[in-house]
């Protein structure tokens, strides 16, 4: 996949000509840990491995994977084994900021892959950023983590220098999903539901204020508890609104149900959401009555893109036992770009990492630039990816369709 020449590693080091730092390992023979001589880089992954939520998480940690083992097969770094050490989250922002804490402590981790979720991001931001340790996301959307929390009054501003993200934010697949509900889907009474994390609540506010200013009404608000399991009064309450879209700000583990009981009690609407509804798994939850129902997710269809075909035809023949899901492309360009930028501080410092090597990098992140298996990768000035396209996807047929890709057009 990679759109520009490999630079091949010389065939030996002379003995001693790899001086190890604090950012290399030896076994306790004093041998190199990696083949070869190389020094061992980890790349860090949090992503709920286990949980609900697990599908989305388990196709990240496998692209990760294979960006590292890809590495790894080229030769890609002068010097340099990858290996990742994955840790589960379970989507909780405690077990976040714990993982973050153990991964700094690995003077091997030159850079974290994750997390899933916003509200687990929130919790480990300070804790990379006070290490000066790279944490890119493949799928955090909340517009805050990059611009602060006055972002939606103009006044933008960075909280974090080792914070990146190859997702674009909610800031535009809101609005992108009420300009397409509106103005193609012809839907124009909206009965909002969120559930109350950072995520869901702040993707909700985008779509509504978006959804208004193009003359949809709001005909109703309502909070559920993901953990809940009956929706039934909330359900009910959709029915009698008179809507004819809901729109959910949350996950699939809840949002499959809630369609589901939305439909079983007579309201005859569409159920749409963002990229957290983008599964299989929402489809299987949501049951027959998801038809029609509408997701929007970030960049163009991978299966679609000329650059994913090596990554899709890689994947496959890893056998990995999970799909790469709604994000495994992103993991994967996430992966390259700390590959990239650790590259770049090796090739600086004549073919070694120096004592330094984790704000180096960090540094070097902002500078990185590649064609990727999503398409371009790079960073603006606030650590947001420059690829803002998003896709809208509707259920038919028992997965989930592309209909129309873009981007948002204030």
């Amino acid at each position: 996949m990679r759109q520009r020449s490999l630079i091949a590693m010389t065939a030996a080091l002379a003995a001693g000509a790899l001086t190890l730092t604090a950012c290399g390992s030896r076994d306790d023979k004093g041998g190199d840990s990696a083949a070869g001589g190389d020094t061992t880089v980890v790349i860090g992954v949090d992503a709920p491995l286990t949980g609900d939520l697990s599908a989305l998480g388990l196709g990240i940690k496998n692209s990760v994977d294979l960006a590292a083992k890809q590495a790894n097969e080229k030769k890609y770094v002068k010097g340099v084994t990858f290996k990742i050490e994955a840790l589960d989250d379970q989507a909780q922002p405690s077990s976040g900021q714990q993982n973050a804490t153990k991964l700094v402590a690995d003077k091997d981790v030159l850079g974290v892959v994750g997390p899933l979720n916003s509200s687990v991001a929130e919790s480990m931001q300070k804790v990379f950023d006070d290490a000066k340790l790279v944490q890119v996301s493949p799928a955090n959307t909340n517009p805050a983590l990059t611009q602060g929390p006055n972002w939606n009054t103009g006044d933008k501003n960075r909280p974090y220098k080792a914070y990146f993200r190859t997702a674009t934010t909610d800031a535009i697949q809101g609005p992108f999903a009420a300009q397409y509900i509106v103005n193609k889907a012809k839907k124009t009474k909206a009965f909002l539901i969120d559930d109350k994390k950072t995520y869901g609540a702040g993707l909700a506010a985008t779509f509504k204020a978006e959804f208004e200013k193009l003359g949809g009404k709001i005909v109703g608000t309502d909070h559920v508890n993901p953990e809940a399991k009956d929706f039934s009064a909330v359900a009910t309450k959709v029915k009698n609104s008179g809507a004819d879209v809901v729109y959910y700000g949350g996950e699939y583990p809840a949002g499959g149900p809630l369609s589901k009981q939305i439909k079983d009690a007579g309201a005859k609407v569409v159920v749409a959401g963002g990229d957290a509804l983008y599964s299989a798994e929402y489809i299987k939850l949501a049951g027959a009555g998801s038809a029609g129902d509408i997701a929007t997710s970030v960049g163009a269809p991978i299966e679609e893109l000329d650059s994913a075909k090596e990554f899709l035809a890689n994947y496959k023949n890893a056998n990995y036992k999970e799909a790469y899901e709604a994000y495994g492309g992103y993991a994967y360009d996430s992966t390259w770009a700390i590959i990239e930028a650790i590259k770049k501080v090796v090739d600086d410092n004549d073919g070694k990492l120096p004592d330094d090597a984790r704000a180096k990098v960090v540094e070097a992140m902002q500078s990185v630039s590649f064609d990727g298996v999503t398409g371009k990768v790079s960073f603006d000035e606030f650590g947001d990816t420059t690829n803002k396209q998003l896709t809208v996807y509707t259920v038919e047929g028992g997965k989930h369709k592309p209909v129309e890709s873009g981007t948002f057009t204030g």
